[in-house]
């Protein structure tokens, strides 16, 4: 049997090791995860660069946005675009004037890489279906800045609510020229069509733009109408009101 203070010395010694083991176990694992934040980082910023490219910003513009969609307007619109976002939240009518012209240049593009997929989705229709009606999708939405034309209807809607459906049935059967936009479509074309599809929209008004369907777009904000959807509002002398 080893003497009380070599046995003291053998504890010490083991209970320093043990220490200087845990620290060390300590100190790589805070410096995986500091390399791993800063790896995240590089990748996030960069990844942020080429989406502020895409939509014709500038890096410190897409961090506002970023900045902006943690906020209310996140809050009441959390599927906004960022020049939507950036344009509502300008401080001078310069930005604004800026971040309408970028927006409506990029739903340009859009529109005209929507028309030549509608062309190959029509076609691909016929060929497989040429019995059927498809319901197609207007691009009445991406040439108004705001909801419908003078004195029609707009139609605000979302997925999956019933009440909306019903409602959209019952202005068609009253043969009411509306424009449907569809809220927290993320700009999913065929979502629009499944729903219209879902609702009996008639593909016939449609085509001849009794009816449009378009996506929100952030609409609903700007026009700062509050309550539960559908709801349908008119222009009347510059203001929006109820139906």
């Amino acid at each position: 049997m080893k003497p009380p203070f070599i046995r003291l010395v053998l504890i010490l010694a083991i209970a320093s090791i043990a220490s200087t083991t845990a620290l060390a176990q300590n100190a790589a694992t805070t410096d995986s995860r500091i390399v791993q934040s800063r790896d995240r980082a590089v990748i996030d910023a960069g990844l942020d660069e080429r989406l502020a490219r895409d939509w014709g910003l500038k890096a410190e513009e897409f961090a506002r946005y970023r900045q902006l969609m943690q906020g209310p307007l996140g809050v009441y619109s959390p599927n906004l675009d960022p020049l939507t976002a950036l344009g509502i939240e300008a401080p001078t009518d310069e930005e604004r004037r800026r971040y309408a012209e970028l927006q409506v240049q990029a739903e340009a593009r859009r529109v005209e890489k929507t028309l030549a997929y509608q062309r190959a989705y029509d076609a691909a229709w016929k060929r497989l279906h040429p019995a059927l009606q498809p319901v197609l999708l207007t691009d009445a939405g991406s040439s108004l800045s705001t909801p419908g034309a003078p004195g029609r209807l707009a139609v605000f809607v979302k997925d999956d609510c019933p009440a909306c459906e019903h409602r959209v049935r019952q202005l068609q059967s009253a043969g009411t020229a509306f424009d449907l936009y569809m809220v927290g479509s993320r700009q999913d074309d065929a979502r629009i069509r499944r729903w219209a599809n879902k609702a009996g929209i008639d593909p016939a008004k449609v085509r001849a733009r009794t009816i449009t369907l378009n996506h929100d777009a952030g609409r609903w904000l700007s026009i700062g109408m509050q309550g539960e959807l559908p709801v349908a509002v008119r222009e009347v002398n510059g203001q929006w009101q109820r139906q």
